[in-house]
């Protein structure tokens, strides 16, 4: 059995998400495994140039992890060609231009979302890497989570009959920084800084609702700040000036709709962080981030609404957990799997960076919808 290397730039290792799901638990966790097994048994071993503006911290960093290449020369490592991938997990404000530039060197584009900060960008990113001729992709894990890959296979089993409605809450209690540290990055409160929950999260939602049930056409949202002021990792005040809640009506092709709550000030009381309710004409389901549950047209409950007589339905109690009959690995890692084996053996990868701007156009209509106070239609993109 054959090894052989793939060297990737990752740009923005030391920032939360670069550095704990890509660096550690993806392309580390890759490497300890012996790399990423192709169809013809071969392998192939991620080998990382690690990048970024803090020498200090990329030092540290590799020295941690046994590393030996790290820059912080973008231009130069976008130039080298040893590492003919790139992948972008920097603020979001700044990474057309590295990808810009990435695809002009004609590297391999693996990318965080979102892709830009507009619509018209995302969509010019994916036309110049079409043009340029080489393999893209945006990161999806949300598909791979064990809750959302069970509720596909309830979905591919026709077990809901007609789909009816989606019914989503996402989120918790994000500490403002004063008495108790925040829990997210300050930037994540500034919309100067490509900061808000409507940019942050409607990229997800666009994913899961396209590849799980159908495409968003339209969009009615209300976007809010809730709480005006916070305080950054230095203890410092400042005015939070971009959306922290959001709550949307989402409708989707075949006349399913979808309502979504996103916040990160809300208090948790449901049983993981996100949850989706799918209902439909022969079942329902509840899908979480691990755990899926189902509740079958023949086992539903016959409700009668008496607000005089105390509930003696055990609800919850009726419902049936789905059993692990699948090994679910990391989603971050899953999916730098199935990028790895589309760059090297051309295998599928449909979450490309049209995927990305489908999601950037989502979040755009979304603030507009909140501006506005209107419904918005989703104009098509294409290349």
């Amino acid at each position: 059995m054959t090894t052989s290397s793939l060297g990737i730039v990752m740009n923005g290792v030391t920032g939360r998400m670069g550095h704990r799901q890509h660096l550690v638990r993806s392309i580390l966790a890759i490497r300890e495994q012996g790399g990423v097994e192709l169809s013809d048994g071969s392998k192939v071993m991620p080998e990382p140039l690690l990048v970024g503006r803090n020498a200090d911290k990329l030092a540290e960093l590799a020295g941690r992890y046994g590393l030996e290449n790290w820059t912080t020369d973008l231009d130069g490592a976008i130039d080298d060609t040893d590492h003919p991938v790139y992948f972008d997990a920097q603020l979001t404000s700044v990474r057309k231009d590295a990808l810009t530039a990435a695809i002009a060197a004609g590297k391999h584009i693996y990318t965080e979302k979102p892709t830009a900060e507009d619509s018209k960008a995302a969509l010019e990113l994916a036309r110049l890497a079409n043009e340029a001729g080489v393999k893209n992709g945006v990161v999806h894990d949300k598909l791979f989570l064990p809750g959302l890959r069970k509720l596909r296979r309830l979905i591919d089993g026709g077990f809901f009959g007609d789909i009816l409605s989606i019914r989503g809450e996402f989120g918790y209690w994000v500490f403002e920084g004063d008495w108790q540290p925040a829990q997210r990055p300050s930037w994540n409160y500034r919309a100067e800084d490509g900061g808000g929950i409507v940019m942050d999260m409607f990229c997800h939602w666009n994913y899961v609702l396209e590849d799980l049930f159908a495409p968003v056409h339209a969009v009615t949202n209300r976007a809010v700040t809730h709480i005006p002021q916070r305080w950054d990792e230095q203890g410092r005040a400042y005015e939070a000036t971009a959306d922290d809640a959001a709550y949307a009506i989402f409708e989707l092709d075949g006349g399913i709709i979808a309502q979504l709550n996103s916040s990160w000030v809300v208090r948790v009381n449901r049983d993981e962080l996100v949850e989706f309710q799918v209902d439909g004409t022969h079942g329902s389901a509840v899908a979480g981030l691990q755990k899926c549950r189902f509740q079958s047209r023949a086992g539903t409950p016959k409700p009668v609404w008496n607000p005089d007589l105390a509930e003696t339905i055990p609800y919850r109690e009726q419902w049936t957990e789905m059993p692990d009959n699948d090994t679910y690995d990391n989603g971050f890692k899953v999916q730098w799997e199935q990028f790895i084996r589309h760059v090297v053996e051309d295998g599928p990868n449909p979450y490309d960076l049209l995927s990305g701007a489908r999601g950037v156009r989502l979040a755009e209509a979304g603030l507009e919808s909140s501006r506005t106070g209107r419904r918005i239609e989703l104009e098509d993109l294409s290349l």
